[in-house]
Protein backbone atom coordinates (compact mmCIF):
# COMPACT_ATOMS: atom_id res chain seq x y z
CA UNK A 1 0.00 0.00 0.00
CA UNK A 2 1.43 3.17 -0.87
CA UNK A 3 0.50 7.14 -0.12
CA UNK A 4 -1.08 8.99 -2.80
CA UNK A 5 0.80 11.73 -4.21
CA UNK A 6 0.65 14.79 -6.49
CA UNK A 7 1.83 12.44 -9.73
CA UNK A 8 -0.33 9.11 -8.59
CA UNK A 9 -2.39 7.89 -11.48
CA UNK A 10 -4.60 5.58 -10.39
CA UNK A 11 -6.73 2.63 -12.24
CA UNK A 12 -9.14 3.95 -14.94
CA UNK A 13 -10.57 3.24 -18.22
CA UNK A 14 -9.15 6.56 -20.48
CA UNK A 15 -10.39 7.32 -23.47
CA UNK A 16 -9.61 10.10 -25.73
CA UNK A 17 -13.17 11.69 -26.90
CA UNK A 18 -14.07 14.74 -29.63
CA UNK A 19 -17.10 17.33 -29.04
CA UNK A 20 -18.87 18.47 -31.22
CA UNK A 21 -19.90 22.03 -31.08
CA UNK A 22 -23.61 23.60 -32.67
CA UNK A 23 -21.32 26.39 -34.22
CA UNK A 24 -19.17 23.63 -35.86
CA UNK A 25 -15.73 23.17 -34.19
CA UNK A 26 -14.40 20.51 -32.49
CA UNK A 27 -12.79 19.77 -29.47
CA UNK A 28 -10.64 17.51 -27.68
CA UNK A 29 -11.21 15.58 -24.53
CA UNK A 30 -11.16 12.90 -22.49
CA UNK A 31 -13.35 10.63 -20.27
CA UNK A 32 -12.09 8.68 -17.14
CA UNK A 33 -14.33 5.93 -15.58
CA UNK A 34 -14.20 3.70 -13.12
CA UNK A 35 -12.46 -0.07 -14.43
CA UNK A 36 -14.89 -2.84 -14.36
CA UNK A 37 -18.00 -1.12 -12.77
CA UNK A 38 -20.41 1.75 -13.66
CA UNK A 39 -19.84 5.30 -12.41
CA UNK A 40 -21.94 6.57 -9.47
CA UNK A 41 -21.96 10.52 -10.67
CA UNK A 42 -20.31 12.68 -12.90
CA UNK A 43 -17.96 15.68 -13.14
CA UNK A 44 -17.82 17.84 -16.40
CA UNK A 45 -14.69 19.48 -16.03
CA UNK A 46 -14.63 23.35 -16.87
CA UNK A 47 -10.87 24.84 -17.00
CA UNK A 48 -9.04 28.33 -15.89
CA UNK A 49 -8.65 31.11 -18.86
CA UNK A 50 -6.77 29.65 -21.59
CA UNK A 51 -5.21 32.81 -22.20
CA UNK A 52 -3.31 32.76 -18.68
CA UNK A 53 -2.57 29.19 -18.58
CA UNK A 54 -6.18 27.30 -18.29
CA UNK A 55 -6.37 23.79 -20.28
CA UNK A 56 -7.52 20.68 -19.58
CA UNK A 57 -4.58 19.62 -17.67
CA UNK A 58 -4.63 22.01 -14.91
CA UNK A 59 -3.42 20.33 -12.22
CA UNK A 60 -6.80 20.57 -10.09
CA UNK A 61 -8.43 18.33 -12.76
CA UNK A 62 -6.03 16.78 -13.70
CA UNK A 63 -5.49 14.82 -10.49
CA UNK A 64 -9.56 14.41 -10.61
CA UNK A 65 -9.35 12.41 -13.24
CA UNK A 66 -6.58 10.42 -11.91
CA UNK A 67 -8.17 9.45 -8.84
CA UNK A 68 -11.55 9.92 -8.76
CA UNK A 69 -12.61 7.03 -11.02
CA UNK A 70 -10.69 4.29 -8.57
CA UNK A 71 -11.40 6.15 -5.48
CA UNK A 72 -15.03 7.44 -5.59
CA UNK A 73 -16.66 5.73 -8.37
CA UNK A 74 -16.98 8.87 -10.41
CA UNK A 75 -16.82 9.80 -14.31
CA UNK A 76 -14.92 12.86 -14.76
CA UNK A 77 -15.01 14.25 -18.53
CA UNK A 78 -12.13 16.94 -19.32
CA UNK A 79 -12.06 19.15 -22.49
CA UNK A 80 -9.99 22.00 -24.22
CA UNK A 81 -12.39 24.86 -24.75
CA UNK A 82 -12.30 26.17 -28.34
CA UNK A 83 -8.75 27.49 -29.06
CA UNK A 84 -7.02 26.10 -25.98
CA UNK A 85 -3.98 23.41 -25.99
CA UNK A 86 -2.89 20.72 -23.90
CA UNK A 87 -0.97 17.68 -24.49
CA UNK A 88 -4.19 16.34 -25.70
CA UNK A 89 -4.22 18.45 -28.64
CA UNK A 90 -5.55 21.74 -29.81
CA UNK A 91 -9.44 22.22 -29.54
CA UNK A 92 -10.78 24.18 -32.53
CA UNK A 93 -11.76 27.82 -32.70
CA UNK A 94 -10.34 30.58 -31.20
CA UNK A 95 -11.56 32.02 -27.63
CA UNK A 96 -14.57 33.65 -27.47
CA UNK A 97 -14.32 35.36 -23.51
CA UNK A 98 -16.61 33.65 -21.87
CA UNK A 99 -19.35 34.00 -24.59
CA UNK A 100 -19.40 31.71 -27.71
CA UNK A 101 -17.93 28.98 -25.48
CA UNK A 102 -21.78 28.35 -24.23
CA UNK A 103 -21.46 25.56 -27.42
CA UNK A 104 -18.62 24.37 -25.78
CA UNK A 105 -20.19 23.92 -22.29
CA UNK A 106 -23.51 22.65 -24.22
CA UNK A 107 -21.28 19.84 -26.37
CA UNK A 108 -19.64 18.40 -23.47
CA UNK A 109 -23.13 17.94 -21.95
CA UNK A 110 -24.96 16.69 -24.90
CA UNK A 111 -21.60 13.76 -24.89
CA UNK A 112 -22.62 13.32 -21.09
CA UNK A 113 -26.02 12.54 -22.40
CA UNK A 114 -25.72 10.89 -25.10
CA UNK A 115 -23.13 8.25 -23.51
CA UNK A 116 -25.50 7.79 -20.25
CA UNK A 117 -22.93 9.01 -18.05
CA UNK A 118 -25.01 9.32 -14.20
CA UNK A 119 -25.68 12.53 -12.34
CA UNK A 120 -23.65 15.33 -13.99
CA UNK A 121 -21.93 18.44 -11.68
CA UNK A 122 -19.87 21.10 -13.53
CA UNK A 123 -17.01 21.65 -12.06
CA UNK A 124 -15.72 24.96 -12.70
CA UNK A 125 -12.52 26.82 -11.75
CA UNK A 126 -11.76 30.15 -12.08
CA UNK A 127 -12.69 30.89 -16.16
CA UNK A 128 -14.67 27.77 -15.93
CA UNK A 129 -16.56 28.92 -13.16
CA UNK A 130 -18.00 31.97 -15.16
CA UNK A 131 -18.75 29.07 -17.47
CA UNK A 132 -21.21 27.41 -15.63
CA UNK A 133 -22.97 30.16 -13.93
CA UNK A 134 -23.85 31.35 -17.10
CA UNK A 135 -23.95 28.65 -19.55
CA UNK A 136 -24.79 25.85 -16.96
CA UNK A 137 -28.54 25.35 -16.14
CA UNK A 138 -29.10 22.96 -18.97
CA UNK A 139 -31.87 20.63 -17.13
CA UNK A 140 -29.27 17.39 -17.37
CA UNK A 141 -26.58 19.03 -14.42
CA UNK A 142 -27.62 18.45 -11.06
CA UNK A 143 -25.36 21.09 -9.69
CA UNK A 144 -22.20 23.42 -9.64
CA UNK A 145 -18.65 22.91 -7.54
CA UNK A 146 -17.05 25.76 -8.36
CA UNK A 147 -13.13 26.63 -7.38
CA UNK A 148 -12.10 30.06 -6.55
CA UNK A 149 -14.67 32.16 -8.61
CA UNK A 150 -13.87 35.56 -9.25
CA UNK A 151 -17.35 36.49 -10.52
CA UNK A 152 -15.70 38.77 -12.97
CA UNK A 153 -18.31 37.30 -16.25
CA UNK A 154 -20.82 35.82 -14.26
CA UNK A 155 -23.18 38.68 -13.72
CA UNK A 156 -25.89 39.02 -10.91
CA UNK A 157 -28.69 38.46 -13.49
CA UNK A 158 -26.97 34.97 -13.31
CA UNK A 159 -26.87 34.37 -9.67
CA UNK A 160 -30.35 35.48 -9.42
CA UNK A 161 -31.13 33.05 -12.38
CA UNK A 162 -29.28 30.26 -10.12
CA UNK A 163 -31.19 31.57 -7.28
CA UNK A 164 -34.55 30.27 -8.97
CA UNK A 165 -33.19 28.18 -10.44
CA UNK A 166 -32.52 26.13 -7.10
CA UNK A 167 -30.29 23.22 -7.62
CA UNK A 168 -27.32 23.32 -5.36
CA UNK A 169 -24.06 25.59 -5.86
CA UNK A 170 -20.91 25.31 -3.82
CA UNK A 171 -18.37 27.39 -3.88
CA UNK A 172 -14.71 26.50 -2.67
CA UNK A 173 -13.25 29.79 -1.91
CA UNK A 174 -9.26 30.06 -1.01
CA UNK A 175 -8.54 32.43 2.24
CA UNK A 176 -5.75 33.93 -0.17
CA UNK A 177 -7.88 34.28 -3.27
CA UNK A 178 -6.66 37.31 -5.96
CA UNK A 179 -10.13 38.03 -7.16
CA UNK A 180 -12.65 37.06 -4.49
CA UNK A 181 -11.45 36.11 -1.06
CA UNK A 182 -13.93 34.50 1.40
CA UNK A 183 -15.73 37.43 3.02
CA UNK A 184 -16.83 38.97 -0.59
CA UNK A 185 -17.69 35.95 -2.45
CA UNK A 186 -20.20 35.15 0.25
CA UNK A 187 -21.49 38.58 0.17
CA UNK A 188 -21.40 38.21 -3.37
CA UNK A 189 -23.34 34.45 -3.58
CA UNK A 190 -26.22 35.85 -0.72
CA UNK A 191 -28.27 36.07 -4.08
CA UNK A 192 -28.21 32.56 -4.27
CA UNK A 193 -30.06 31.19 -1.11
CA UNK A 194 -28.82 27.89 -1.67
CA UNK A 195 -25.25 28.68 -2.01
CA UNK A 196 -22.75 26.94 0.24
CA UNK A 197 -19.77 29.23 0.10
CA UNK A 198 -16.14 26.86 1.59
CA UNK A 199 -13.57 29.25 2.63
CA UNK A 200 -10.54 27.17 2.52
CA UNK A 201 -7.81 28.31 4.94
CA UNK A 202 -3.68 28.81 3.80
CA UNK A 203 -4.85 28.42 0.42
CA UNK A 204 -4.20 30.98 -3.10
CA UNK A 205 -6.47 30.88 -6.05
CA UNK A 206 -4.36 28.18 -8.05
CA UNK A 207 -4.32 25.62 -5.13
CA UNK A 208 -0.73 24.95 -5.21
CA UNK A 209 0.02 22.14 -2.71
CA UNK A 210 -1.38 18.61 -2.64
CA UNK A 211 -3.35 19.36 1.13
CA UNK A 212 -5.25 22.03 -0.72
CA UNK A 213 -5.99 19.61 -3.23
CA UNK A 214 -7.05 17.03 -0.92
CA UNK A 215 -9.21 19.26 0.75
CA UNK A 216 -10.97 20.11 -2.75
CA UNK A 217 -11.13 16.30 -3.94
CA UNK A 218 -13.04 15.88 -0.84
CA UNK A 219 -15.15 18.38 -0.71
CA UNK A 220 -16.25 17.07 -4.19
CA UNK A 221 -16.88 14.07 -3.14
CA UNK A 222 -18.62 15.04 -0.31
CA UNK A 223 -21.58 16.15 -2.38
CA UNK A 224 -21.68 13.65 -4.91
CA UNK A 225 -20.64 10.60 -3.81
CA UNK A 226 -20.65 10.91 -0.37
CA UNK A 227 -20.23 6.95 -0.11
CA UNK A 228 -16.30 7.37 -0.56
CA UNK A 229 -16.29 10.08 1.65
CA UNK A 230 -13.47 10.95 3.19
CA UNK A 231 -11.20 10.17 0.64
CA UNK A 232 -8.13 7.54 1.32
CA UNK A 233 -4.49 8.56 1.27
CA UNK A 234 -3.24 5.65 0.26
CA UNK A 235 -3.65 2.60 -2.57
CA UNK A 236 -5.04 0.52 -2.46
CA UNK A 237 -7.23 1.44 0.30
CA UNK A 238 -6.75 -0.13 3.91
Amino acid sequence: MGEIRAGTVLPATRTDITLHTADGLELVGELAVPEGRPPAATLVCLHPLPTHGGMMDSHVLRKAAYRLPALADLAVLRFNTRGTESERGRSQGEFGEGETERYDVAAALEYAEYHDLPHPWLLGWSFGTELALKWGRDPLVEGLILLSPPLHRATDADLDAWAADGRPVVALVPEHDDYLPPAQARERFKRIPQAEVVGVDGAKHLWVGEPYVRIVLNEIVRRIAPHAYPLPEHWPPA
